[in-house]
């Protein structure tokens, strides 16, 4: 990275966005655009020719697309990428990115009011900033980690002291897709407890990103609706755009809410109100893991965790491609112990 400033190139085939994106960028006195690009084979040579630390890239793009450009820059000189997406019509090719190698998913701005790309600037710009920061040696090992149920830990094998906790929550956003490819394909079908995660992630993504990790895990793994009972064997991924919240149901079963309540929360989902609820919920039998990610949803809920009784891992510097979230729960001295993410579910099998 820049020892002075942050230097971007901007990839889209359209005019407007990369007018905006590049206003949006360059209002950062940290950030400077140093090319723009409208199609992946402009692209590659920009990089070539400008060495950005970071590239914000658009999906659909005339003769390259988003999703080849990340995998030939990839292959040549892996560097950040942030994918520009717009619309869940753009989902499959997203996600398919993200396991290309690109860092994190952000919302196109669009001819939306001055409220919502104002909102969109800022969000842009932290993201830019964190990804310039995450070291392109952990992008490819995130990316080589070979996810595949070959892998995956029987509860039998733990320590036969049956399970001391009721349910496993996550909270992960920034490289979080990657994470999620390795880990949760370690869990073997006779994980003994059910399964929530926040990922932040635009609306629209959420789905399509469950049925991937379906695609791979033992476990079942689906995005949360409303009503849906935690169980044994279930992975629930919080819809984007909601809470995801669980409460104890007349009959003694846990199930799953979908709210926008606190509407003041930065994120929605956020991790801070899943953690929460899971608290008030299991009491001390509840494990929380807050992984990689920028800014510092999941610290508070974390602290619930903690008043309550329960047990907070975190994931190390070492593996996490922003380490900002887990930062935050480390420095507040709510972490029980952390684990780099080859080694997190031995960890977790350990406290359950």
């Amino acid at each position: 990275m820049s020892a002075a400033r942050i230097r971007v190139l901007v990839v889209d085939d359209s005019a407007f966005v990369r007018k905006v994106v590049r206003e949006m960028l360059s209002s950062a006195p940290h950030i400077e655009v140093v090319a723009v690009a409208r199609d992946g084979e402009e692209a590659l040579e920009l990089v070539a020719r400008h060495q950005p630390d970071v590239v914000t890239c658009d999906l659909l793009m005339p003769r390259l697309d988003g999703l080849g450009f990340v995998r030939r820059q990839m292959a040549l000189r892996p560097l950040p990428i942030l994918i520009l997406t717009a619309v869940p019509q753009d989902a499959t090719h997203a996600i398919d990115a993200l396991e290309a190698g690109a860092v994190d998913l952000v919302l196109k701005p669009t001819a939306l009011a001055t409220d919502d790309l104002r909102a969109i600037s800022q969000q842009l710009i932290e993201q830019v900033s964190a990804a310039a920061g995450a070291p392109v040696a952990k992008l490819l090992s995130a990316r080589a980690l070979a996810p595949g149920a070959a892998s995956a830990i029987p509860f039998s094998s733990a320590p036969p002291h049956g399970p001391r906790v009721d349910a496993l929550v996550i909270g992960v956003s920034t490289g979080g897709p990657q994470a999620l490819r390795h880990l949760l394909p370690a869990f073997a079908a006779d994980f003994p407890v059910p399964i929530a995660i926040v990922l932040h992630m635009p609306v629209g993504y959420t789905a399509l990103f469950a049925e991937k990790l379906n695609e791979i895990c033992p476990l079942e793994v689906r995005e949360a609706k409303e009503g849906d009972v935690m169980r044994p064997g279930l992975v629930l991924l919080a819809a984007a755009g909601r809470h995801l919240v669980l409460r104890r149901a007349p009959d003694g079963s846990v199930k799953a809410q979908l709210t926008v309540f606190p509407v003041e929360k930065l994120h929605r989902p956020s991790v801070d109100v899943l953690f929460r609820s899971a608290a008030e919920v299991y009491g001390q039998r509840v494990l929380a893991v807050v992984m990689t990610g920028m800014g510092d949803d999941g610290k508070e809920g974390c602290g619930w965790v903690k008043a309550q009784g329960g047990v907070v891992l975190t994931e190390s510097e070492k593996s996490c491609i922003i380490y900002g979230m887990p930062r935050s729960v480390d420095e507040a001295g709510l972490s029980d112990a952390s684990a780099p993410l080859d080694t997190m579910a031995r960890t977790i099998y350990e406290r359950l």
